[in-house]
């Protein structure tokens, strides 16, 4: 099925010029993983910025400005978890290749924390922190609880579909909320829903028994 909805234009190029946090950069890279459309419109952005930076005039930097680059490349530098080794059988990945580094392999080899009411996720650790990107598995034809936003949330369909009054969302497509949105994702019939999500501030959900356990799941 083709991919209906994109990421847009600012966030990739935020993502060209390097800006975006690392969780919003792992969802981008991922769908990038997965839309040929997308890919083309990143090497217009990228081909534009280059052009920028020949328009630049340059300035002088400090004598000590390269020795502390090299400082920091000499670092401890972070490696994301690479897939198991000793797996001998090729199978067709489903998660695109800069998602599978982070959570270490493919499905398989995941393991899901319970949120309740059938529903799973799999919180991701971000080097920089900011914001919070989580795997979420919901059952065939089950709703996410109603919520709005305090920030914005990109959520990245994997496996699965799910479906909004925005329309209905397939694998590679990428659902964009902000505060304005308030909505109930719903997984469609016959597959469970598997997504990458990502957010800059908590949902704001709209039943009690999400409110309480909120803070405990940390979404």
């Amino acid at each position: 099925m083709t991919i209906q909805h994109h990421i847009n234009d600012d966030l990739l190029v935020a993502y060209a010029a390097g800006s975006l946090s690392e969780s919003w950069s792992l969802l981008v890279a991922s769908h990038l993983a997965l839309c040929p459309t997308c890919r083309k419109a990143l090497e217009a952005a990228e081909t534009m910025g280059a052009q920028l930076l020949e328009t630049i005039a340059p300035v002088s930097v400090a004598p000590s400005s390269f020795d502390a680059l090299l400082a920091r490349l000499d670092g401890d530098p972070y490696e994301p978890a690479l897939p198991p080794s000793h797996e001998t059988i090729p199978t067709p990945s489903v998660l695109p290749s800069p998602l599978r580094d982070y959570v270490g392999g493919d499905l398989h080899a995941l393991k899901w924390r319970r949120l309740g009411k059938g529903a799973f996720h799999i919180p991701i650790k971000t080097r920089d922190g900011e914001g919070k990107a989580r795997l979420l598995k919901v059952p065939a034809g089950k709703p996410v609880p109603a919520h709005s936003h305090g920030g914005e949330e990109l959520t990245l369909v994997l496996t699965g579909s799910f479906s909004t009054y925005q329309g209905a969302f397939h694998r590679g497509d990428v659902e964009t909320a902000d505060e304005t949105v308030e909505h109930m994702p719903v997984a469609g019939p016959g597959e469970d829903c598997i997504c990458l999500a990502v957010t800059d501030a908590p949902l704001r959900f709209k039943s009690l028994a999400a409110r309480i356990v909120q803070p405990l799941i940390g979404i």
